[in-house]
């Protein structure tokens, strides 16, 4: 599972083939031994949970970063290495 991005302690992964348990465009999210999922349409939380002030910047993130991580899901999912995306820093 590539590390796709990285700031402020958030690191953010995508796995490769992951469509079978949410089916739709997510994300991997882990701060602190913490992981969540969020959808990338969306921004919402699918599973597990972050600290709120941690949820409130990933899901900005992926306001502003949504084109380039649908690319990369894109790319995931066909079994290929996604590229990095840049972070809030």
């Amino acid at each position: 599972m590539p590390t796709i991005s990285m700031f402020y302690g958030v690191l953010v992964r995508m796995f490769f083939r992951d469509v079978e348990k949410h089916k739709l465009p997510h994300i991997h999210v882990e701060y602190q031994g913490q992981v969540a999922v969020y959808s990338i349409p969306e921004g919402e939380l699918l599973a597990g949970k972050i600290p709120p002030q941690k949820q409130k910047i990933v899901v900005a993130w992926i306001e502003l970063r949504k084109e380039d991580l649908l690319a990369d899901w894109e790319l995931a999912v066909h079994g290929k290495i996604p590229f990095k995306i840049k972070g809030l820093e």
